[in-house]
């Protein structure tokens, strides 16, 4: 594996090991403040982030590169408000599409193609995580103040979540 790759890719392993981190303190405050819909939303995305990791851990280690298991960082343990944790979400993966840029792009420089085809999965993936933090952000902005909206937005989202879960254990055969 071509050296300057593999760096990109563990530093992108140690992104997404923080980003799983970051969305399970963030599913702490919201359960700890009675918000269990954006929790388990939290929760679910932590796991994805997990999972967003292992996928890079195992294709580096398939490809000959040694993948590194980062130390990571204490993410916050309070938020301010229900609106500042999805403002902090979105400006999270920005970041993260920003780093999946930067390494699609070492890919072609370095030319290693098999690398950018794997990679191109990551930016699909950024397009659709910024596009929900964006919708989710839009509705909480709509509601404003109102702690009656606030319910009822954190309820559908529970609601969503467990339709999410369910239509994913039908289509993995479980």
């Amino acid at each position: 594996m071509n050296n300057r790759v593999e760096i990109a890719l563990n530093e992108q392993i140690k992104k997404e090991t923080s980003s799983s981190q970051f969305y399970l303190a963030m599913a702490s405050w919201a359960e700890k403040n009675g918000l269990n819909g954006t929790a388990k939303f939290m929760y679910s995305h932590s796991d994805e982030e997990r999972f967003h990791m292992l996928k890079l851990v195992k294709f580096v280690n398939e490809r000959g590169g040694k993948a590194i298991i980062p130390a990571i960082e204490q993410p916050p343990i309070e938020f301010e408000n229900l609106k500042s944790v999805f403002e902090l979400l979105l400006k999270h993966e920005i970041s993260v599409t920003e780093s999946i840029n930067n390494l699609v792009d070492i890919c072609l420089q370095e030319k290693d193609y098999t690398t950018h085809n794997f990679v191109q999965w990551y930016v699909s993936e950024q397009l659709e995580e910024e596009a929900l933090a964006r919708a989710v952000l839009d509705k909480i902005k709509l509601i404003g103040n109102d702690s009656g909206g606030l319910y009822l937005f954190d309820r559908d989202l529970e609601s969503s979540i467990i339709q999410a879960n369910n239509s994913n254990q039908m289509n993995d055969g479980k």
